[in-house]
């Protein structure tokens, strides 16, 4: 039965149309060769596009700044002689930017949020489902207590700090083990790939790229951690992209004021990257695309929640201007997010996605969808080309607003 638009058109609740609050640069735009799995037509898609889809680009005549984002700053040293109970290092103070102009006061959610988290953190046995919901909301930058949650959040930590000092050792033990028999007989092929993949790396980050010897090193670490997850996952192996992901967990990680942790950072990096991608596995599993848990699947379940809170918005896209969600949303997906902001506010955006107790994927689905709604009026103004090009080139936007938004879709989902 036909049906005329006006049939069809879901009035958007109010708050939905709220403008876009500017907040920091955007990334630079990248598509790399994944993605022709995906899209059906990817030669038009690109041809659409006033800038060309390209691996990791960053144009000749526009250089990156290189800037990095807050550091924890390191507390004092501890004289504590009580080693059974391993006591967490954080600092009192928030840490300087680099870029003066944007080295703001903390606000008093952030203090109350620190708090909070601390306080957390000083129990015995850690209440879980109580540092899940004060994670959600962001976890501040200061205080250096990102990578302990972190750990936590990913299961790499349990709950009883009475148990820490012996898993981690057990662990990190392990790792040194993967690195004597997995490194013995490397993959030429495989290494060739990671190593160009790594060397590309957020090139505007000191931490990641440039000539010092701390940079150096850290490359270093993520092409161990990339090899030998690449021996160990046989039928993924290593597919270009884990690079992005496994970033942010190495940058947080290495950064933590505990000396012994920050010392041992590969190693948990990596069992971190191992549970946080067992969630997303098969999106990297091409045997896999066109099953129910394969990256095309979970691409559609992005278009049937954009068509569930704004349908007018998903009809413009899909049905009018033909923008299939594959040509963007492959990106948005499989990257979670890291290429489509800036990093401080990946971090942000990862502190909510890990905090999700179901997972990260239901949480990044509603987060993909509130990126769309945000935009929803340039997005209906545009056709298949400028929205195409908008949408492979996200605008900044408030962080903060973006997760209350994608917060909300939670809320009428499960209402």
């Amino acid at each position: 039965m036909f049906h005329s638009p006006q049939m069809v058109k879901k009035r958007v609740p109010e708050w939905l149309n709220s403008s876009l609050w500017s907040s920091s640069t955007p990334s630079p735009s990248i598509d790399d060769d994944l993605v022709q799995r995906y899209t059906s037509n990817p030669t038009a898609a690109a041809a659409a596009t006033t800038t060309p889809i390209s691996s990791y680009s960053v144009s000749d005549s526009d250089p990156p700044s290189t800037v990095d984002p807050p550091i924890p700053v390191a507390p004092p040293k501890s004289t504590r002689e009580d080693k059974h109970l391993p006591e967490p290092q954080f600092s009192d103070s928030f840490p300087d930017h680099e870029d003066k102009s944007n080295n703001t006061a903390p606000s008093p959610e952030d203090i109350s949020r620190q708090s909070q988290l601390l306080a957390e953190l000083s129990r015995k046995v850690i209440n879980l489902r109580e540092l899940r919901r004060i994670s959600s909301q962001g976890i501040p930058d200061g205080a250096g207590i990102r990578s302990t949650v972190w750990k936590l959040l990913l299961g790499y930590l349990p709950p009883d700090r009475g148990l820490w000092l012996s898993e981690l050792a057990k662990k990190r033990s392990q790792y040194k083990h993967f690195k004597v028999e997995l490194l013995m007989n490397p993959d030429t092929e495989i290494i060739e790939q990671i190593d160009r993949d790594v060397k590309r790396t957020h090139p505007d980050m000191h931490f990641f790229s440039g000539d010092s010897q701390d940079a150096k090193s850290n490359q270093d670490a993520l092409k161990t951690i990339l090899v030998i997850f690449a021996k160990l996952n046989p039928g993924i192996r290593y597919v270009q992209g884990m690079n992005e992901i496994l970033a942010p967990l190495f940058y947080v990680l290495k950064n933590d004021p505990n000396e012994e942790d920050a010392a041992s950072a590969e190693a948990d990096t990596f069992f971190c990257f191992v549970e946080l991608l067992s969630g997303f596995r098969d999106h990297f599993c091409q045997q896999l695309d066109n099953s129910v848990v394969g990256i095309r699947s979970t691409i559609t379940r992005l278009s049937q929640l954009l068509k569930e809170h704004d349908e007018e918005l998903w009809r413009h896209l899909e049905i009018t201007t033909k923008v299939n969600p594959q040509f963007y949303a492959f990106r948005w997906i499989t990257l979670l997010l890291t290429q489509e902001f800036n990093f401080a506010d990946s971090l942000h955006i990862w502190d909510t996605l890990l905090s999700d107790p179901e997972g990260p994927q239901e949480t990044l689905l509603r987060v993909c969808c509130a990126m769309l709604i945000l935009i929803r009026r340039r997005l209906l103004a545009g056709d298949f080309t400028s929205n195409l090009k908008l949408l492979q080139n996200y605008p900044p936007t408030n962080i903060s607003h973006l997760l209350y938004v994608a917060n909300k879709l939670r809320v009428q989902s499960s209402g």
